[in-house]
């Protein structure tokens, strides 16, 4: 796996069960909340300063995901995907990517697929068996606990940019 680490440019996330610990607080007048972890955040902006490609494709919908994920800078965000791997298809061959050189992080049923296609397929801890089965790498964490913290810093690393000269992660709208 650590050969594969060296050439990655690209990661792609999943939402619910990755970035987040998959549970939805439904409130009384029906508001999904959903719960980020701030380590996982200051490394999404962190990658995309050093000039990494930052996807979020999700079948999940919510003005407060998409807000939160704008605030770290990512702009390739994708939600309320039915078909992830039509997505990633496109999002490949747009912008002329490599499948070795990109990540997909998913925990369930419908990351699979895609999963297939990415060169290097993650999961957190908690992942269903059929995600751990195709992932070439298991997190420690799970999701919503740090698993894009856990597989960002282990590429960054072994290719000499995590460390960050300013690591003033605030931007100004959003914390992280």
């Amino acid at each position: 796996m650590l050969q594969k680490l060296k050439h990655i440019r690209t990661f792609i996330f999943d939402v619910d069960g990755v970035l987040t610990n998959g549970t939805v607080l439904v409130t009384e007048n029906g508001e999904q909340l959903r719960q980020f972890n701030i380590k996982d955040g200051y490394a999404l902006q962190l990658a995309i300063k050093k000039g990494y490609k930052i996807v979020v494709i999700s079948g999940a919908k919510s003005q407060g995901v998409q807000k939160r994920l704008l605030g770290l800078g990512i702009s390739d965000i994708y939600l309320g995907v039915s078909d992830k791997i039509n997505v990633f298809n496109n999002y490949q061959q747009e912008h002329q990517l490599d499948t070795s050189q990109m990540v997909y992080v998913g925990d369930d049923i419908p990351d699979l697929q895609v999963m297939r296609l990415a060169g290097l397929a993650v999961c957190p801890k908690d992942a269903v068996d059929e995600i751990k089965e195709i992932s070439h790498y298991i997190s420690p964490k799970n999701g919503g606990e740090g698993v894009a913290r856990d597989i960002i810093e282990k590429v960054m690393k072994i290719q000499g940019k995590w460390n960050d000269t300013n690591p003033d992660a605030h931007d100004g709208s959003l914390s992280v």
